[in-house]
């Protein structure tokens, strides 16, 4: 029966990592890859801080070698991906965890790793050591936005325990409360925030519309956030 779960285990990180590399170029600009951080959040959930760290490793390897992506291909991903790891084993659970460790850890270690790599290996200059921050950081809010909504659905239907217990895994009960549900809801603001910002500076969207519907759709969603928790407040 152990022997049947190790090669689940190893099925399960062979697809994570095929699904790495597939979606890495959905939203991907240059110092900024949200579905990477995806996947290192739910790896890392799954499987825990090792194998999230190896997954990330390989991931960013088969980027480089046959999608011609510089180095952050793993600067950006390793360290989030072992801390994002650690993180929510040491929180005994706790998802939101697993996506702080990941933008601690990427967001702000490896942008900051990045640099020495890019600018003495591979060459590339006008860079600072704070250059890839601001990127590294808009880029795990995303992905971690997303891991955390898909996690927290599967956490509170409890099939989450049940993935964990199949791959040998630390299992742990995490259900929503009113807090958790309320981020939620804010999170989709900030996705939107940077989806739209990116979205106007790639297509060149000129129109004066487009300069505040990043900041129109950030507010609506942390109000509704607001308004939501009031709400429940009160009914409780």
């Amino acid at each position: 029966m152990t022997d049947s779960k190790n090669i689940l285990k190893m099925i399960v990180l062979s697809m994570l990592i095929a699904l790495g590399v597939v979606i890495s170029p959905i939203l991907r600009v240059e110092g900024m890859c949200p579905m990477a951080h995806f996947i290192n959040i739910v790896c890392s959930v799954f499987l825990g801080p090792w194998y999230s760290l190896l997954c990330a490793t390989l991931i960013g390897i088969i980027r480089m070698s046959i999608m011609g992506i510089p180095p952050i291909a793993l600067t950006g991903a390793i360290f989030g991906a072992f801390l994002s790891g650690a993180f929510y084993r040491i929180s005994k659970g706790k998802i939101i965890f697993a996506v702080i460790g990941e933008i601690i850890g990427t967001g702000i270690i490896g942008a900051v790793v990045s640099y020495p790599v890019m600018n003495f290996i591979w060459g590339k200059e006008g860079l600072g050591w704070l250059f890839y921050v601001p990127s590294f950081i808009c880029g795990t809010l995303i992905g971690g936005s997303i891991a955390y909504v898909f996690l927290r659905k599967l956490a509170d239907t409890g099939v989450l325990p049940q993935i964990q217990n199949m791959l040998l895994s630390k299992s742990y009960q995490d259900k929503s409360g009113l807090l958790s549900n309320t981020l939620v809801i804010a999170s989709f603001g900030g996705i939107l925030f940077v989806v739209t910002g990116i979205s106007s500076g790639i297509f060149n969207l000129t129109a004066p519309v487009f300069d505040v519907l990043p900041y129109v759709s950030l507010t609506v969603c942390a109000g509704t956030a607001i308004i939501y928790y009031i709400l429940k407040k009160v009914k409780k």
